[in-house]
């Protein structure tokens, strides 16, 4: 493994401090390198001139972004917006990355499928999006793609914290404050703990050490990278009811089954979206654990 103690630690850009994952990047990454991590308004990844900007003034050895459009429903009567920040913005930075000879790291999602495959998605599938936010987050990955240089495509499911709105805050939230709860159990994926996708990340940049450029080029692409194996969000729900620390304060007494039918929504969700990451594990040696292990942990933290 590559060391920084005879050269100097690098410059890393973090844009998007703020979200799940980006929070935890913050956190992961602080004693990698010099690290510069903003968010809106600060940079405006709908602002090409503000995206510029920031990498200008940076400098950095490598760019991560945890940015994202990630409101699924609200996406399908803001597709401008989030064609912006989800597809236009990442190939400007994957642009000046080229550019300036820094290294792109980029999250992407499970929602570029349709569902309708019964095995886990590989990185040869065909993507097809059901929803805006699949089709601008596809758009993103393509454009990085086509533009080349030391970079990394993540693409990742089912990502939560315990901080903010995440699925199992709201799982927890609405446990205190109703008897019956509804979960779907038509929707499978694989759960990611955003803590544990932060710092396989870091792992990365470590393993990259002083030939960053050098070492993504020739690892460059796109690899899937979830919480290992599936499940519908009805077995995620019942897993956090059951590893809540505080089950005291739960007052629900029945979870029920639902279908993705009993809830419309105005942006369409694939059925069946987990990732095969074989191709990811492979190539750098690092998996992330299996996704009960990673709640586990994770709710002991609560």
């Amino acid at each position: 493994m590559a060391a920084w103690h005879d050269h100097h630690p690098p410059h890393i850009l973090l844009l998007g401090n703020t979200g799940q994952l980006g929070w935890e990047l913050e956190r992961t990454l602080a004693p990698l390198g010099e690290l510069h991590a903003c968010d809106y308004p600060i940079v405006d990844l709908a602002n090409l001139d503000s995206i510029r900007q920031i990498i200008h003034q940076c400098n950095p050895q490598v760019i991560i972004n945890a940015a994202a459009y990630t409101s699924v429903d609200r996406a399908e009567s803001e597709p401008d917006l989030a064609n912006a920040i989800n597809a236009v913005a990442p190939a400007i930075i994957a642009e000046d990355a080229l550019k300036t000879g820094a290294a792109f790291i980029h999250f992407s999602t499970d929602y570029v499928f349709d569902g309708s495959k019964s095995a886990p998605y590989l990185e040869t599938d065909t993507p097809n999006p059901l929803n805006v936010y699949g089709h601008t987050k596809l758009s993103g990955e393509q454009k990085v793609q086509q533009i080349g240089g030391a970079f990394l495509i993540l693409r990742t499911s089912w990502v939560y914290s315990l901080r903010g709105d995440s699925f199992v805050n709201k799982v927890l939230t609405w446990s205190r404050s109703q008897p019956k709860l509804k979960l779907v159990t038509d929707q499978i994926s694989g759960p990611t703990w955003a803590r544990m996708l932060a710092e396989i990340t870091s792992q990365l940049v470590l393993l990259g050490g002083n030939s960053m450029i050098d070492w993504l080029s020739d690892h460059a692409g796109l690899y899937h990278l979830s919480g290992s194996g599936y499940c519908s969000r009805f077995e995620w729900g019942q897993e956090v009811l059951r590893l809540d620390p505080h089950k005291q304060e739960q007052v629900l007494n029945e979870l029920l089954p639902a279908l993705t039918a009993d809830f419309p929504t105005p942006a369409s969700r694939p059925l069946f979206s987990a990732l095969n990451c074989d191709r990811f594990s492979e190539t750098f040696h690092l998996q992330l654990p299996d996704w009960k292990f990673a709640l586990r942990l994770a709710m002991e933290s609560l």
